[in-house]
């Protein structure tokens, strides 16, 4: 579902974005607000496990068109998406999914099925750093969340703000990271059944940042029902976005991208990724298709 407004013909969009529902600093109106200010013609919701945020930033859009003066500028179409943390052969595999019926019953019970799987691995890696002797309230972490899923970045601010390590990074390297010492792995989630779920959902499913992916992986995938994969991306040098958008190509799937945006003075700006805008309409039809 989206607000229904169709982008102009060559304005920027922004394909991957996350809010305070996730682990963006910035809310779901104040992020459309940014997009407005910026003149993004699309900007895609997608937070980490939810879909928590694409309803206010529905709301926020509406408001904005409402109220909107001749001179003012006019706010992007919201695209109802999600970024799905799931594993494959041993690989972190985000998958992105666009069109989504964020209101879908089934979605969001397996959603929540996944929120309770990562609450317990939370509990798990605080009990292993209480032996360890660098205990940390549950109720810090769980709070520090807000609305998003909890994750081992909370615990590693949790760590930091004890004074237990001197940076994030020191916090993973020590404790949190796949060699810490308090490392607990993360529920299984296959990337078939990423694709799966999103696809029932109505949505199309992409591979986010694949980086150094091997790229029979991504082929599994798109026997699967993959839709695309993000060529543009921050970690993506132009050797990679060769890559992975000839690849994308070869397997028939759409190539797409977008900054990761997680906030102000973090990473790439807001719709700064050179996305060509006929990857929404490509996104846009491969999940009708999922939908039929």
């Amino acid at each position: 579902m989206t607000s229904g407004r169709s982008p102009a013909v060559g304005g920027r969009i922004e394909l991957h974005a996350h809010t305070h529902f996730s682990d963006g600093t910035l809310s779901p109106a104040d992020l459309v607000a940014l997009a407005t200010t910026r003149g993004l013609t699309a900007l895609a919701i997608t937070d980490h496990d939810s879909v928590a945020g694409v309803a206010p930033a529905l709301t926020a859009a509406d408001a904005l068109r409402a109220a909107r003066t001749e001179d003012g500028a006019a706010p992007p179409e919201i695209v109802a998406g999600i970024e799905i943390s799931s594993a494959l052969e041993g690989n972190d595999v985000h998958v992105l999914g666009y069109f989504v019926d964020w209101r879908s019953e089934a979605l969001a019970s397996r959603l929540e099925r996944f929120r309770e799987e990562r609450r317990a691995r939370a509990r798990a890696i605080l009990d292993r750093l209480a032996v360890l002797g660098v205990p940390v309230a549950e109720e810090e972490v769980f709070a520090s969340a807000g609305p998003g899923v909890v994750g081992r970045p909370h615990i590693a601010n949790a760590l930091l703000r004890a004074g237990y390590v001197p940076t994030i990074d020191v916090a993973f390297q020590r404790y949190l990271g796949t060699h810490g010492s308090a490392f607990v792995p993360r529920p299984a989630f296959h990337s078939a059944e990423a694709v799966r779920v999103i696809r029932e959902a109505g949505g199309a499913a992409v591979v986010a940042h694949p980086a150094s992916l091997a790229a029979r992986l991504i082929e599994q995938l798109a026997e699967a029902g993959l839709a695309g994969i993000e060529v543009w991306h921050p970690q993506h040098g132009t050797a990679t976005q060769r890559r992975w958008r000839e690849l994308a190509r070869t397997l028939g799937l759409v190539a797409s991208g977008g900054s990761d945006f997680h906030g102000p003075h973090r990473g790439v700006g807001l719709g700064e990724m050179p996305v060509p805008e006929r990857a929404l309409a490509e996104l846009r039809a491969r999940a009708h298709q999922a939908a039929r």
